[in-house]
């Protein structure tokens, strides 16, 4: 099937809303009153920290002395909108285009605001005098207002000409196109175009695949939908698809949901382009799509889940969890997003409320795999070792029957109890692994060096590293593995070039640094021995480098240590 995210990230290009760039300030900065210094110096910090509300505050102070100052208005709109202000955006995109300043963002905002209020003529008029937003969302917003109107034929045609000439946006545009006849009831033709046979190929997402299952439940096709759920969910999904497929069982129907209108038409248009542009830090379009796919459809949690990944990537942690809030606690992905906002929390340094949360969810959903897992990947991060095992173990207990996919799992534990110097049930359970997922470079990486350490195995330990390196070759860690292997195993030649190279790959980290300076001790180079020493105290601190100890190497030396033997 053609993937759409393929197609979609090319069209990041063609957009160029200038959404995450400061050019607004920078070009503004001659016209700011002198009084005015302190509110464009922190506009200035707000917009360079993703700091959206500051952001939004601080232009609207500065609006106060030059109230058709485009770049002030375009970065008070552009914050509001962040920050969820919709309503404060909406009046700002206005100010801008009474203005007849030049902003994609705003004619956006106008789009789905004409969307929000149902007044579908405003919006083709727009589109009609050439007001433009982008090569997606232009055909869309068209489409969709037409069956707002009540017009389905001219809807059908909007999809119809996007489907015809533009290649790379047919299947978007096919995808709403199955969506608009499920709503309007015709749930033959939106089944089939969603299979890919009847218009061409569709890559289905997986709200896609649950408007699918949907509609082959409406149809009373009830095994089929079992079958497509199954295919894409596997034996033990999520808590939302347990729920589906009970549902499916029991015989009773499931309601299509995906759109109940032209503006969550819209709201789907524009979470479709929020979920396949690339997120990266300092470009805003993805979150400023998905804000506006909440703020036509606040009940569209997808769309929370990823409006608060974004935010968490931008580090604005108080926003992802005022998003991940709005979700009520009946919600079939209400889990998903507390597991979300704990992740949130621990990342912002609130590590105490994040455990505390997730023990709250255990003992809310003590049947939840995912629960415990999280919690146990929470309390290893932690270095809470024993209570990690625990909270891994009862994951894994409730499985039942354990599939390759639950390797993660398996292997997390596996760290876990080598971490607890329980080596007797770590082995078994790398190994374990293994069985699973043969070839990955972490595991494998792990293992090895883990037996090197501890003298067991060193032939195979050795091959495990060297295939790991082999897989990944640019991996720092594993490259530093290797090098060590050799050093410990006493064949110090051989460790400089690997360990050169694994500096070269993470120049930065002390860690490798310091393996580094060990390494020239052993041969012999001391003068660069104490310079690789000094140079991992210059980015110390690190959790597991020694400063005391890399200070004594600096001024005595080191004694390289035996050479591990196999002993067993």
């Amino acid at each position: 099937m053609r993937n759409p995210v393929t197609f979609i990230a090319r069209l990041a290009i063609c957009v160029s809303l200038g959404a995450g760039a400061p050019f607004a300030a920078a070009t503004a900065q001659s016209q700011a009153e002198p009084g005015m210094a302190g509110a464009f110096l922190t506009s200035r910090v707000a917009v360079t920290n993703n700091d959206f509300a500051q952001m939004a505050a601080s232009h609207d102070q500065l609006l106060q002395s030059d109230p058709d100052n485009p770049g002030f208005l375009e970065l008070s709109m552009q914050g509001h909108l962040l920050a969820g202000n919709f309503e404060r955006a909406v009046e700002r995109a206005a100010q801008i285009t009474a203005n007849g300043n030049a902003s994609s963002v705003a004619n956006l905002v106008m789009q789905a605001d004409a969307f929000d209020r149902g007044v579908y003529d405003v919006a083709i008029a727009a589109l009609d005098d050439g007001v433009l937003t982008g090569p997606l969302t232009d055909p869309m917003a068209r489409a969709w207002a037409d069956l707002g109107r009540g017009s389905m034929s001219d809807a059908l045609a909007a999809f119809d000409v996007v489907i015809a000439e533009r290649e790379e946006l047919a299947p978007f545009a096919l995808y709403f196109k199955a969506l608009a006849l499920a709503y309007v009831g015709d749930l033959e033709r939106a089944e089939s175009l969603l299979t890919g046979e009847a218009e061409g190929p569709i890559g289905l997402s997986r709200r896609g695949v649950l408007a699918h299952i949907a509609i082959l439940s409406q149809l009373g096709r009830t095994e089929d939908a079992l079958e497509l759920t199954d295919a894409m969910f596997g034996a033990a999904p999520d808590e939302d698809i347990v729920d589906l497929r009970a549902a499916l069982r029991e015989g009773r129907a499931i309601p299509f949901t995906t759109i109940t209108s032209a503006s969550d038409g819209m709201a789907e248009t524009y979470f479709t382009l929020a979920s396949a542009l690339p997120a990266e830090r300092g470009d805003w379009l993805p979150l400023i799509y998905a804000r506006l796919a909440l703020a036509l459809r606040p009940d569209h949690t997808e769309a929370s889940l990823l409006a608060g990944e974004l935010l968490e990537s931008a580090e604005e942690y108080d926003l992802a969890n005022a998003v991940y809030d709005q979700v009520p606690v009946d919600d079939p992905q209400y889990l998903a997003v507390q597991l979300a906002k704990a992740n949130a929390l621990a990342r912002s340094g609130d590590v105490s409320d994040a455990v505390a949360s997730l023990q709250n969810l255990a003992r809310e959903r003590p049947e939840s795999v995912l629960v415990h897992s999280a919690l146990g990947d929470q309390f290893r991060r932690e270095e809470q070792f024993e209570q990690a095992e625990a909270a891994y173990t009862r994951a894994i207990d409730l499985l039942g029957t354990i599939e390759e996919r639950h390797w993660v799992l398996l292997y997390t534990r596996a760290i876990t109890l080598e971490r607890l110097g329980e080596w007797e049930r770590a082995e078994p359970e790398f190994r374990r692994v293994l069985e699973f997922v043969p070839d990955e470079p972490q595991v494998l990486n792990y293992l090895g060096y883990s037996l090197i350490d501890k003298g067991l195995k060193l032939d195979e330990a050795l091959g495990m590293i060297e295939r790991a390196v082999e897989a990944e070759p640019d991996s720092g860690y594993i490259v530093d593995s290797l090098g060590w292997a050799y050093y410990r195993l006493g064949r110090y030649d051989e460790a400089v070039p690997v360990m050169e190279r694994a500096v070269e790959l993470m120049p930065t980290d002390p860690i490798l640094n310091d393996h580094l300076g060990d390494v020239y001790w052993a041969v012999g180079r001391e003068r660069e021995a104490r310079f690789q020493w000094r140079r991992a105290l210059s980015f110390a601190p690190h959790p597991d480098m020694d400063v005391e100890q890399v200070l004594r190497k600096i001024e005595e030396g080191k004694t390289p240590p035996d050479a591990v033997t196999d002993t067993q």
